[in-house]
This record gives structure tokens, C-alpha cells and sequence, in this order.
């Protein structure tokens, strides 16, 4: 018994010795990085780690009723019918340069007052910024890098949109001590420091039970009524999201934003219709549910995933869609659902398992730039 207490008590000393003080800085554009954020931030804080969290809009709404959040400036892209438009983008956040410098200078006064000691960041470049100006170590976790930090296809017309994909990506957290890559498939990893991991998911989608019901899901970011006009003429039952508006119409019917319900929507869809965002598109392949990508127009970032989606035979993607396009894809469930049965289904283990080493180790002094 009295070495059962030792021991006990030895466990307990070590792990005390190895507790952090971490700034995780998070960006808030649309809800994925948040979601993802908030199941490691709930490990971090399981572990005893002192976490403070940096994030703006949806991860700001996300994450301040759980967690300390401190909120900042962060780049948004402006979207119109379902398509990235740059030039309202890049006057929209030429504007908030102001407030991104006094964002950094608030994270400055952050880092040292809380005597942060690492950095994490999900696609979040001002955390990223302030840790290398504090020589602190920088880990970043996201999908993006899987452009820049494994050896990936696409179709050569996108080159451009690629290029310029890889030079966002590059600049929102360079020079990072390890880039822990999520994706949902593989690929050589051609960048020192870099880790491939799958993708992270909610403990509610590791936990769901799907169904299959008559209808499938739709979402979109933002109102596109070319697609509603199109999928009204489709004989199937649609739930949709996104769109602006409520009640039914033909064979649509549209509702509000819910977590809730759009989460008990999808695990009993048949399928899904929905713009080709990484955090959709993996809880959907988890739960097995054929997906028709529409990506946002000029959004490299989804096109990409609608390129591997359909490459891994998980669903389709085409440019432009027409009524046909949609029925052979509704004709073809069988075979995506196929396809899908063979889908890794792992959990979440992996990356904070590694990433626990990560922060040993710093703490143990032992990661340097």
C-alpha cells in the first residue's frame, strides 16, 4: 500500500512539473477551426495546462462561454452568392490594419503578464507573430498546410489558384517548431517537423450513431439561389441550411441556423449537398454520408477538398452543377457508401497524444527553434 502511494504521489509530481501556460490562438472564419480548437483545448485543460485563448467571431462565440478568451483582430474574407470576391476581401481588411497592430500589442502585454510559455495556432497568424517576437515555441495544428507540407495533387488549371493558396498559407504561420497536419487522406509529408494526423473531430460525431432518413442535407455559407432553383427541380427531399430563410417550399425545406438541429440532420441524412469546408466534409465521411461538394467559388482551400473527396470516391464535384449531375449523384449513393465503409475512422488519440510530447518536451526545454 505504501508504495502504491508513492508511486501515486511520484506520477503526480511529475505531471505538476510539466504543466504549461499556453496562448492557442484560433481563427474564427466560419466554425470549423473552432470546433476542432475546442477538443483540444478541452485536453489541454484536462491535463492541468493554463490555456488562454486569442480567436475573433464564430471562434469567439464558440469558445468564450468554456474558455478564457481573448479577443482580436482577425482577416476575413467577404463572400457574395456562394463566391469569394478579393477585391471587397482585401479593402474590407485594409481598413482593420489598426486594429490588428493593437491586437498584437495586446497579445504582447498577454504573453508576458501571463508568462506564456508556447504557442498554438490554428490558421491564426497574430499569436504565430507574437511567438516568434517572444522566442517562444510556435506548434500549429490545421489542414491548410497539407498544400505546402505534403506532396498533394490538383488539376493543373488551378495552378493559379494553388499558388496563391500556398503564399496565404505560408504567411499565416511561418517558421512554426511543428506543423501537425490534419487531413482525410494521405500523403508524403515533404516538410521537415511535420506531422500527418486525422482529421479532428467533436466527441459528439466520434460518439453519434447515424441513420439513414429520406432526406439530404444542403448547406451553403451563404444564400445561393442558383442552387435552391436547381435542387427544387431535383425529386428528392432536401434540408437545407444557409440560405437565409425558413419554412417549405416544394421539395426543400429550409431552416434556421441550430446546432442542434442541423447536427441531428446530418447524422440521419442520406447523403450531403454542401459547400466542401474540411470540418463538413470529415464529420460527414466519419459518419458515412456520400457528399456532392459545391465549393465556394475561387476558395482554392475547398476546391482542394472537393478534389480528394471525389478522388477517394467518397462522393462528386463538379464546377457547375445542373439537374442531371445531381441525380447521378443521388443514383450513385450505393456506390459512394461503398467506398466509404472502408474509410479510416480514427479518433482523436493520435494528435494529442503527440502533441502531449510536444509540450513535455518544452517544458523540459528541449524544443527550440
Amino acid at each position: 500500500m505504501g508504495n502504491q502511494q508513492l508511486s501515486s504521489r511520484a506520477r503526480y509530481t511529475r505531471r505538476s512539473s510539466l504543466m504549461a501556460n499556453i496562448l492557442y490562438g484560433v481563427n474564427g472564419e466560419g466554425a470549423g477551426h473552432s470546433t476542432r480548437a475546442k477538443e483540444v483545448l478541452s485536453h489541454l485543460v484536462s491535463n492541468g495546462h493554463t490555456v488562454h485563448v486569442a480567436t475573433f467571431d464564430r471562434g469567439l462565440q464558440n469558445l468564450k462561454p468554456h474558455f478564457d478568451v481573448t479577443e482580436i483582430y482577425g482577416f476575413r474574407i467577404a463572400y457574395v452568392n456562394n463566391r469569394v470576391r478579393y477585391k471587397r476581401t482585401i479593402a474590407r481588411n485594409l481598413l482593420s490594419i489598426p486594429k490588428a497592430a493593437k491586437s498584437l500589442s495586446i497579445l504582447k502585454n498577454l504573453v508576458e503578464e501571463r508568462k506564456i510559455e508556447l504557442i498554438i495556432t490554428d490558421f491564426e497568424s497574430l499569436t504565430c507573430h507574437v511567438g516568434h517576437k517572444k522566442l517562444l515555441p510556435v506548434i500549429s495544428i490545421d489542414n491548410q498546410h497539407c498544400l505546402t507540407n505534403l506532396v498533394v495533387s490538383y488539376p493543373r488549371k488551378y495552378r493559379g489558384d494553388a499558388a496563391a493558396a500556398k503564399i496565404v498559407t505560408r504567411m499565416m504561420t511561418p517558421h512554426a517548431n511543428a506543423y501537425f497536419v490534419i487531413s482525410f487522406f494521405t500523403a508524403p509529408i515533404r516538410k521537415r517537423n511535420t506531422f500527418l494526423f486525422p482529421p479532428l473531430l467533436r466527441q459528439e460525431i466520434l460518439e453519434a450513431n447515424p441513420t439513414e432518413r429520406d432526406h439530404v442535407l444542403v448547406y451553403v455559407t451563404s444564400p445561393a439561389p442558383a442552387l435552391a432553383k436547381l435542387l427544387s427541380s431535383v425529386r428528392c427531399r432536401f434540408i437545407a441550411y444557409g440560405f437565409g430563410r425558413e419554412g417549405e417550399d416544394k421539395n426543400i425545406l429550409y431552416k434556421k441556423p441550430s446546432v442542434e438541429g442541423f447536427f441531428a440532420d446530418l447524422t440521419s441524412a442520406r447523403a450531403i449537398v454542401a459547400n466542401s469546408g474540411f470540418s463538413l466534409v470529415t464529420e460527414a465521411l466519419y459518419l458515412g454520408k456520400p457528399y456532392l461538394a459545391v465549393p465556394v467559388r475561387h476558395q482554392f482551400e475547398q476546391i482542394f477538398n472537393a478534389y480528394w473527396l471525389e478522388k477517394s470516391g467518397y462522393g462528386a464535384y463538379w464546377e457547375e452543377l445542373n439537374k442531371e449531375r445531381v441525380e447521378s449523384f443521388l443514383y450513385n449513393l450505393p456506390h459512394y457508401r461503398q467506398a466509404l465503409a472502408a474509410y479510416p475512422r480514427q479518433g482523436n488519440a493520435a494528435l494529442l497524444g503527440k502533441l502531449d510530447a510536444l509540450i513535455s518536451q518544452n517544458t523540459k526545454g528541449s524544443v527550440t527553434r
